[in-house]
Protein backbone atom coordinates (compact mmCIF):
# COMPACT_ATOMS: atom_id res chain seq x y z
CA UNK A 1 0.00 0.00 0.00
CA UNK A 2 1.04 3.63 -0.95
CA UNK A 3 0.94 4.94 2.57
CA UNK A 4 1.05 8.58 1.72
CA UNK A 5 -2.69 8.30 1.91
CA UNK A 6 -2.37 8.55 5.99
CA UNK A 7 -1.42 12.22 4.85
CA UNK A 8 -4.61 12.90 3.15
CA UNK A 9 -5.91 16.38 3.04
CA UNK A 10 -8.76 14.56 4.39
CA UNK A 11 -6.93 13.13 7.28
CA UNK A 12 -4.92 16.73 8.04
CA UNK A 13 -8.20 18.09 8.15
CA UNK A 14 -9.73 16.04 10.85
CA UNK A 15 -6.47 15.79 12.59
CA UNK A 16 -6.27 19.56 12.86
CA UNK A 17 -3.35 22.05 13.83
CA UNK A 18 -3.18 21.17 17.47
CA UNK A 19 -3.43 17.30 16.54
CA UNK A 20 -6.57 15.93 17.81
CA UNK A 21 -5.21 12.70 18.67
CA UNK A 22 -2.50 14.48 20.85
CA UNK A 23 -5.04 16.37 22.67
CA UNK A 24 -7.06 13.14 23.14
CA UNK A 25 -4.08 11.74 25.04
CA UNK A 26 -3.69 14.65 27.46
CA UNK A 27 -7.40 14.58 28.13
CA UNK A 28 -7.67 10.52 28.78
CA UNK A 29 -4.56 10.54 31.37
CA UNK A 30 -5.06 8.92 34.37
CA UNK A 31 -8.63 7.27 33.18
CA UNK A 32 -6.95 5.31 30.22
CA UNK A 33 -4.04 2.99 30.67
CA UNK A 34 -1.11 2.94 28.57
CA UNK A 35 -1.05 0.15 27.52
CA UNK A 36 2.20 -2.30 26.35
CA UNK A 37 3.54 -3.06 23.47
CA UNK A 38 4.46 -6.71 23.48
CA UNK A 39 6.38 -9.22 21.39
CA UNK A 40 4.84 -12.54 21.20
CA UNK A 41 6.79 -15.41 20.37
CA UNK A 42 4.49 -17.87 18.87
CA UNK A 43 2.77 -15.34 15.83
CA UNK A 44 6.53 -14.21 15.03
CA UNK A 45 7.43 -18.06 14.13
CA UNK A 46 4.28 -18.29 12.56
CA UNK A 47 4.94 -15.25 10.13
CA UNK A 48 8.38 -15.28 10.15
CA UNK A 49 8.82 -11.32 11.09
CA UNK A 50 8.70 -9.05 14.41
CA UNK A 51 5.14 -9.09 15.64
CA UNK A 52 3.63 -7.48 18.67
CA UNK A 53 0.79 -7.36 20.01
CA UNK A 54 -1.28 -4.09 21.51
CA UNK A 55 -2.43 -5.18 24.71
CA UNK A 56 -5.52 -2.75 24.85
CA UNK A 57 -7.33 -5.91 26.77
CA UNK A 58 -5.19 -4.48 30.16
CA UNK A 59 -7.33 -1.79 30.26
CA UNK A 60 -8.94 -1.30 32.95
CA UNK A 61 -12.54 -2.08 31.52
CA UNK A 62 -10.53 -4.74 28.92
CA UNK A 63 -10.82 -2.59 25.89
CA UNK A 64 -9.78 0.28 24.04
CA UNK A 65 -13.13 1.74 24.31
CA UNK A 66 -12.78 3.51 27.45
CA UNK A 67 -10.41 6.07 25.46
CA UNK A 68 -13.01 7.37 23.33
CA UNK A 69 -15.43 7.64 26.26
CA UNK A 70 -13.49 9.26 28.22
CA UNK A 71 -12.37 11.97 25.80
CA UNK A 72 -15.99 12.97 24.87
CA UNK A 73 -17.17 12.62 28.22
CA UNK A 74 -14.52 14.82 29.61
CA UNK A 75 -15.11 17.22 26.92
CA UNK A 76 -18.74 17.86 28.06
CA UNK A 77 -20.09 21.62 28.99
CA UNK A 78 -21.84 21.66 32.68
CA UNK A 79 -25.47 22.03 30.83
CA UNK A 80 -24.27 18.51 28.71
CA UNK A 81 -23.27 16.88 32.05
CA UNK A 82 -26.64 18.15 33.91
CA UNK A 83 -28.67 16.72 31.18
CA UNK A 84 -26.79 13.47 31.52
CA UNK A 85 -25.45 10.86 28.76
CA UNK A 86 -27.18 7.76 26.80
CA UNK A 87 -25.37 5.33 25.04
CA UNK A 88 -25.52 2.39 23.21
CA UNK A 89 -23.04 -0.60 22.55
CA UNK A 90 -22.29 -4.08 22.37
CA UNK A 91 -21.00 -3.67 25.74
CA UNK A 92 -16.93 -2.60 25.52
CA UNK A 93 -17.89 0.95 24.88
CA UNK A 94 -20.56 0.72 27.39
CA UNK A 95 -18.15 -0.19 29.83
CA UNK A 96 -15.97 2.99 29.23
CA UNK A 97 -18.96 5.33 29.34
CA UNK A 98 -19.68 2.90 33.00
CA UNK A 99 -16.30 3.93 34.43
CA UNK A 100 -15.98 7.49 33.04
CA UNK A 101 -19.33 8.54 34.45
CA UNK A 102 -18.67 6.71 37.82
CA UNK A 103 -15.35 8.69 37.91
CA UNK A 104 -16.59 11.91 36.79
CA UNK A 105 -20.30 12.17 37.74
CA UNK A 106 -22.04 12.11 35.30
CA UNK A 107 -25.24 9.96 34.86
CA UNK A 108 -26.02 7.78 31.73
CA UNK A 109 -28.75 5.41 30.32
CA UNK A 110 -26.80 2.87 28.48
CA UNK A 111 -28.67 0.68 25.73
CA UNK A 112 -26.99 -2.80 25.55
CA UNK A 113 -28.45 -5.94 22.81
CA UNK A 114 -29.97 -8.79 24.80
CA UNK A 115 -27.17 -11.05 23.74
CA UNK A 116 -24.77 -8.81 24.75
CA UNK A 117 -22.79 -11.61 27.16
CA UNK A 118 -23.84 -11.22 31.28
CA UNK A 119 -19.84 -10.92 31.98
CA UNK A 120 -20.03 -7.18 29.90
CA UNK A 121 -23.37 -5.94 31.63
CA UNK A 122 -21.93 -7.11 35.00
CA UNK A 123 -18.93 -5.29 34.67
CA UNK A 124 -20.87 -2.62 33.23
CA UNK A 125 -22.79 -2.40 36.61
CA UNK A 126 -19.64 -3.13 38.25
CA UNK A 127 -18.21 0.53 36.81
CA UNK A 128 -21.26 2.47 36.76
CA UNK A 129 -22.11 1.75 40.02
CA UNK A 130 -25.01 4.05 41.09
CA UNK A 131 -24.55 6.93 37.93
CA UNK A 132 -25.70 4.11 35.40
CA UNK A 133 -29.18 3.04 34.26
CA UNK A 134 -28.48 -0.53 31.89
CA UNK A 135 -31.71 -0.81 29.66
CA UNK A 136 -31.40 -3.84 27.26
CA UNK A 137 -33.07 -3.50 23.52
CA UNK A 138 -33.30 -5.45 20.39
CA UNK A 139 -30.67 -8.23 19.17
CA UNK A 140 -28.26 -6.22 17.71
CA UNK A 141 -26.20 -3.22 18.51
CA UNK A 142 -28.05 -1.32 15.84
CA UNK A 143 -31.32 -2.13 17.80
CA UNK A 144 -29.95 -0.67 20.84
CA UNK A 145 -28.56 2.21 19.05
CA UNK A 146 -31.66 3.19 17.69
CA UNK A 147 -33.60 3.36 21.26
CA UNK A 148 -30.60 5.04 22.47
CA UNK A 149 -30.68 8.02 19.77
CA UNK A 150 -34.85 8.31 20.32
CA UNK A 151 -34.18 8.33 23.60
CA UNK A 152 -31.60 11.30 23.40
CA UNK A 153 -34.04 12.81 21.09
CA UNK A 154 -36.81 13.06 23.73
CA UNK A 155 -35.09 13.59 26.64
CA UNK A 156 -32.20 16.38 25.74
CA UNK A 157 -29.52 13.87 26.93
CA UNK A 158 -26.32 13.71 25.50
CA UNK A 159 -25.60 10.73 23.01
CA UNK A 160 -22.15 9.10 23.38
CA UNK A 161 -21.95 7.44 20.06
CA UNK A 162 -19.76 3.94 20.02
CA UNK A 163 -17.86 5.14 17.28
CA UNK A 164 -19.83 7.81 15.33
CA UNK A 165 -18.44 10.60 16.69
CA UNK A 166 -15.07 13.03 16.26
CA UNK A 167 -14.07 12.95 20.10
CA UNK A 168 -14.14 9.20 20.38
CA UNK A 169 -12.72 8.68 17.19
CA UNK A 170 -9.55 11.27 18.30
CA UNK A 171 -9.78 9.21 21.53
CA UNK A 172 -9.38 5.93 19.89
CA UNK A 173 -6.09 7.32 18.12
CA UNK A 174 -4.65 7.44 21.10
CA UNK A 175 -3.87 3.34 20.32
CA UNK A 176 -1.91 3.97 17.79
CA UNK A 177 -0.30 7.27 19.17
CA UNK A 178 1.16 4.92 21.93
CA UNK A 179 2.09 2.10 19.69
CA UNK A 180 4.02 5.00 17.51
CA UNK A 181 5.61 6.48 20.69
CA UNK A 182 6.84 2.75 21.91
CA UNK A 183 8.14 2.30 18.29
CA UNK A 184 9.62 4.98 17.84
CA UNK A 185 8.57 4.86 14.19
CA UNK A 186 5.94 3.43 12.48
CA UNK A 187 5.24 -0.02 11.74
CA UNK A 188 5.67 -2.25 8.71
CA UNK A 189 1.98 -3.42 9.09
CA UNK A 190 -1.02 -2.12 11.50
CA UNK A 191 -3.88 -4.63 11.88
CA UNK A 192 -6.93 -2.81 13.19
CA UNK A 193 -9.93 -4.82 14.02
CA UNK A 194 -12.98 -2.83 12.62
CA UNK A 195 -16.85 -2.92 13.47
CA UNK A 196 -18.20 0.95 13.61
CA UNK A 197 -14.96 2.29 11.85
CA UNK A 198 -14.08 4.42 15.23
CA UNK A 199 -10.64 2.44 15.91
CA UNK A 200 -9.51 2.41 12.19
CA UNK A 201 -10.07 6.24 11.43
CA UNK A 202 -8.38 7.19 14.96
CA UNK A 203 -4.92 5.16 13.45
CA UNK A 204 -5.35 7.03 10.24
CA UNK A 205 -5.57 10.09 12.08
CA UNK A 206 -2.82 9.81 14.42
CA UNK A 207 -1.01 8.68 11.55
CA UNK A 208 -1.21 11.80 9.93
CA UNK A 209 -0.58 13.90 13.06
CA UNK A 210 2.98 11.94 13.26
CA UNK A 211 6.40 13.86 12.93
CA UNK A 212 7.98 12.72 9.88
CA UNK A 213 10.90 10.89 11.19
CA UNK A 214 8.36 8.59 12.43
CA UNK A 215 8.03 7.31 8.78
CA UNK A 216 3.96 6.80 9.41
CA UNK A 217 3.55 6.91 5.62
CA UNK A 218 5.10 3.46 4.62
CA UNK A 219 2.50 2.10 7.30
CA UNK A 220 0.81 -0.54 5.85
CA UNK A 221 -2.33 -0.68 7.49
CA UNK A 222 -5.25 -3.50 7.28
CA UNK A 223 -8.64 -3.26 8.26
CA UNK A 224 -10.06 -6.36 9.96
CA UNK A 225 -13.49 -7.72 9.71
CA UNK A 226 -15.68 -10.63 10.68
CA UNK A 227 -17.27 -12.34 7.22
CA UNK A 228 -20.45 -12.02 8.98
CA UNK A 229 -20.30 -8.59 9.36
CA UNK A 230 -17.74 -6.55 7.19
CA UNK A 231 -19.73 -3.39 7.20
CA UNK A 232 -16.96 -1.23 6.15
CA UNK A 233 -16.41 -3.13 2.60
CA UNK A 234 -19.83 -2.97 1.74
CA UNK A 235 -18.99 0.97 2.60
CA UNK A 236 -16.32 1.12 0.27
CA UNK A 237 -17.89 -1.09 -2.53
CA UNK A 238 -20.85 1.18 -2.26
CA UNK A 239 -19.12 4.44 -1.72
CA UNK A 240 -20.88 5.43 0.95
CA UNK A 241 -22.36 3.53 4.55
CA UNK A 242 -25.23 1.21 4.45
CA UNK A 243 -27.23 -0.92 6.11
CA UNK A 244 -26.00 -4.93 5.95
CA UNK A 245 -29.52 -6.22 7.25
CA UNK A 246 -28.76 -9.35 9.22
CA UNK A 247 -25.35 -9.80 10.11
CA UNK A 248 -23.63 -12.95 12.42
CA UNK A 249 -23.61 -11.12 15.93
CA UNK A 250 -20.85 -13.80 17.08
CA UNK A 251 -18.18 -11.66 17.05
CA UNK A 252 -19.89 -9.14 19.34
CA UNK A 253 -17.65 -5.86 19.41
CA UNK A 254 -17.30 -5.77 15.64
CA UNK A 255 -21.47 -6.74 14.95
CA UNK A 256 -22.13 -3.40 13.57
CA UNK A 257 -24.51 -3.34 10.04
CA UNK A 258 -23.35 0.01 9.24
CA UNK A 259 -20.09 1.50 9.17
CA UNK A 260 -20.11 5.11 11.17
CA UNK A 261 -20.33 8.18 9.28
CA UNK A 262 -17.24 10.09 10.71
CA UNK A 263 -15.09 7.06 10.53
CA UNK A 264 -16.00 6.15 7.11
CA UNK A 265 -15.43 10.07 5.84
CA UNK A 266 -11.94 9.17 7.25
CA UNK A 267 -11.41 6.41 5.84
CA UNK A 268 -12.65 6.24 2.50
CA UNK A 269 -9.65 8.56 1.29
CA UNK A 270 -6.47 6.26 2.93
CA UNK A 271 -5.45 3.53 1.25
CA UNK A 272 -6.29 0.93 3.73
CA UNK A 273 -6.54 -2.86 3.12
CA UNK A 274 -9.38 -4.84 4.21
CA UNK A 275 -9.25 -8.41 5.12
CA UNK A 276 -12.28 -10.57 6.35
CA UNK A 277 -11.52 -13.71 8.60
CA UNK A 278 -13.97 -16.51 9.38
CA UNK A 279 -15.59 -17.35 12.89
CA UNK A 280 -13.66 -20.11 12.63
CA UNK A 281 -10.39 -18.53 12.28
CA UNK A 282 -11.31 -16.52 15.56
CA UNK A 283 -12.22 -19.03 17.50
CA UNK A 284 -8.65 -21.27 16.67
CA UNK A 285 -6.96 -17.70 17.37
CA UNK A 286 -9.04 -17.06 20.49
CA UNK A 287 -7.96 -20.90 22.23
CA UNK A 288 -4.16 -20.30 21.01
CA UNK A 289 -3.88 -17.09 23.03
CA UNK A 290 -5.30 -18.61 25.96
CA UNK A 291 -3.42 -21.91 25.68
CA UNK A 292 -0.30 -20.69 24.32
CA UNK A 293 0.03 -16.80 25.16
CA UNK A 294 -2.58 -17.31 28.24
CA UNK A 295 -4.52 -14.39 27.00
CA UNK A 296 -8.10 -14.05 27.42
CA UNK A 297 -9.50 -12.38 24.08
CA UNK A 298 -12.93 -11.78 22.92
CA UNK A 299 -13.69 -13.08 19.79
CA UNK A 300 -13.28 -9.12 18.25
CA UNK A 301 -9.82 -8.89 20.25
CA UNK A 302 -8.71 -12.23 18.57
CA UNK A 303 -9.40 -10.76 14.89
CA UNK A 304 -6.09 -8.50 14.56
CA UNK A 305 -4.59 -11.82 15.14
CA UNK A 306 -6.61 -14.34 13.12
CA UNK A 307 -6.03 -12.23 9.76
CA UNK A 308 -2.18 -13.29 10.33
CA UNK A 309 -2.93 -16.79 8.90
CA UNK A 310 -1.54 -16.91 5.74
CA UNK A 311 -0.73 -13.68 5.54
CA UNK A 312 2.45 -12.42 3.29
CA UNK A 313 4.71 -10.59 5.26
CA UNK A 314 8.33 -9.87 4.51
CA UNK A 315 11.16 -11.62 6.98
CA UNK A 316 12.72 -8.16 8.69
CA UNK A 317 9.05 -6.51 9.06
CA UNK A 318 7.71 -5.44 12.18
CA UNK A 319 4.11 -5.80 12.68
CA UNK A 320 1.14 -4.63 15.15
CA UNK A 321 -1.83 -6.19 16.06
CA UNK A 322 -4.06 -4.38 18.05
CA UNK A 323 -5.96 -6.89 20.37
CA UNK A 324 -9.05 -5.00 21.37
CA UNK A 325 -10.61 -6.29 23.80
CA UNK A 326 -10.77 -9.14 26.16
CA UNK A 327 -14.29 -9.17 27.96
CA UNK A 328 -15.32 -13.07 26.82
CA UNK A 329 -17.51 -14.95 29.26
CA UNK A 330 -15.83 -18.09 30.11
CA UNK A 331 -19.64 -19.77 28.96
CA UNK A 332 -18.55 -19.06 26.09
CA UNK A 333 -15.37 -21.45 25.14
CA UNK A 334 -17.65 -24.48 24.90
CA UNK A 335 -18.86 -22.75 21.54
CA UNK A 336 -15.52 -21.84 20.96
CA UNK A 337 -13.69 -24.88 20.74
CA UNK A 338 -17.01 -26.28 18.93
CA UNK A 339 -16.38 -23.68 16.15
CA UNK A 340 -12.57 -24.01 15.85
CA UNK A 341 -12.85 -27.88 15.69
CA UNK A 342 -15.00 -27.78 12.28
CA UNK A 343 -13.37 -24.77 10.83
CA UNK A 344 -10.06 -26.94 11.16
CA UNK A 345 -11.58 -30.16 9.61
CA UNK A 346 -11.71 -31.80 12.66
CA UNK A 347 -14.97 -31.91 13.82
CA UNK A 348 -18.28 -33.40 11.21
CA UNK A 349 -21.58 -34.19 11.73
CA UNK A 350 -23.15 -36.78 9.48
CA UNK A 351 -26.83 -38.32 9.70
CA UNK A 352 -26.80 -42.17 9.82
CA UNK A 353 -29.66 -43.89 8.82
CA UNK A 354 -29.17 -47.04 11.57
CA UNK A 355 -31.04 -50.11 10.66
CA UNK A 356 -33.00 -50.91 14.10
CA UNK A 357 -31.10 -54.82 15.16
CA UNK A 358 -28.45 -55.51 17.16
CA UNK A 359 -24.44 -54.54 16.14
CA UNK A 360 -25.76 -51.39 14.14
CA UNK A 361 -23.76 -49.01 16.18
CA UNK A 362 -20.63 -51.71 16.73
CA UNK A 363 -20.73 -51.45 12.96
CA UNK A 364 -20.38 -47.47 12.57
CA UNK A 365 -17.52 -47.75 14.94
CA UNK A 366 -16.00 -50.54 13.33
CA UNK A 367 -16.26 -50.15 9.28
CA UNK A 368 -16.67 -46.41 9.33
CA UNK A 369 -14.84 -44.69 12.25
CA UNK A 370 -10.82 -44.77 12.39
CA UNK A 371 -8.81 -45.95 15.09
CA UNK A 372 -8.36 -42.26 16.53
CA UNK A 373 -11.44 -40.42 15.68
CA UNK A 374 -14.45 -40.37 18.30
CA UNK A 375 -17.92 -39.79 18.40
CA UNK A 376 -18.80 -36.41 20.46
CA UNK A 377 -22.31 -36.33 19.68
CA UNK A 378 -25.16 -38.71 18.76
CA UNK A 379 -29.01 -37.97 18.91
CA UNK A 380 -32.02 -40.33 17.40
CA UNK A 381 -33.99 -37.59 14.84
CA UNK A 382 -36.72 -39.81 13.88
CA UNK A 383 -37.47 -43.06 15.65
CA UNK A 384 -41.54 -43.48 14.04
CA UNK A 385 -40.22 -46.13 11.88
CA UNK A 386 -39.61 -49.96 12.64
CA UNK A 387 -37.05 -50.91 10.83
CA UNK A 388 -34.73 -47.45 10.76
CA UNK A 389 -33.86 -45.25 12.89
CA UNK A 390 -31.83 -41.99 11.19
CA UNK A 391 -29.62 -40.41 14.06
CA UNK A 392 -27.61 -37.01 13.74
CA UNK A 393 -24.15 -37.69 14.66
CA UNK A 394 -21.16 -35.76 15.45
CA UNK A 395 -17.48 -37.04 14.95
CA UNK A 396 -14.28 -35.75 16.13
CA UNK A 397 -11.11 -37.04 13.65
CA UNK A 398 -7.79 -37.71 15.08
CA UNK A 399 -6.44 -36.46 11.60
CA UNK A 400 -8.72 -33.75 10.18
CA UNK A 401 -7.20 -35.25 6.78
CA UNK A 402 -8.87 -38.63 6.73
CA UNK A 403 -12.12 -37.55 6.52
CA UNK A 404 -11.98 -38.37 2.65
CA UNK A 405 -10.88 -41.94 4.02
CA UNK A 406 -14.06 -42.02 6.14
CA UNK A 407 -16.48 -41.05 3.35
CA UNK A 408 -15.11 -43.85 1.26
CA UNK A 409 -15.75 -46.52 4.00
CA UNK A 410 -19.12 -45.27 5.02
CA UNK A 411 -19.71 -45.16 1.39
CA UNK A 412 -19.05 -48.82 0.76
CA UNK A 413 -20.56 -49.73 4.21
CA UNK A 414 -24.61 -50.83 4.00
CA UNK A 415 -25.31 -47.68 6.40
CA UNK A 416 -26.70 -44.71 4.56
CA UNK A 417 -24.37 -42.39 6.24
CA UNK A 418 -25.51 -38.71 4.61
CA UNK A 419 -22.51 -35.61 5.68
CA UNK A 420 -24.20 -32.41 6.79
CA UNK A 421 -22.37 -29.20 4.79
CA UNK A 422 -21.13 -26.42 7.00
CA UNK A 423 -23.52 -23.84 5.64
CA UNK A 424 -26.47 -26.26 6.34
CA UNK A 425 -28.89 -24.81 8.75
CA UNK A 426 -28.92 -27.77 10.74
CA UNK A 427 -25.49 -26.59 12.09
CA UNK A 428 -27.14 -23.60 13.36
CA UNK A 429 -28.44 -25.72 16.33
CA UNK A 430 -25.24 -27.60 16.98
CA UNK A 431 -22.74 -25.37 16.25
Amino acid sequence: MSATAHRTPEAREHAGDAGVVQEAAAHIEGLATWTPLQHNDRLSTQVGAHVLLKREDLQPVRSYKVRGAVNLIRGLSEEEREHGLVCASAGNHAQGVALACAELGVRARIYLPRNTPRQKRDRVAHFGRDHVRLILHGDTYDDASKAAVLDASRTGATLAPAFDDPRVIAGQGTVTREILQDLGHAPDILLVPVGGGGLLAGALLALAEAPPEFEADRCRVVAVEPVGAASLQAALDAGQPLDLGEIDTFADGTAVRKVGEHPFGIIRRAEVEVTTVETGAICQEMLRLYQVDGIIAEPSGAMAMAALEGRDVAPDATVVAILSGGNNDVSRYAEVIERALVHEGRKHYLLVDFPQEPGALRRFLHDILGPDDDITFFEYVKRNNREFGPAMVGVELGDPGSYDALLDRAEESPLVVEPIPLDSPLLRYLV
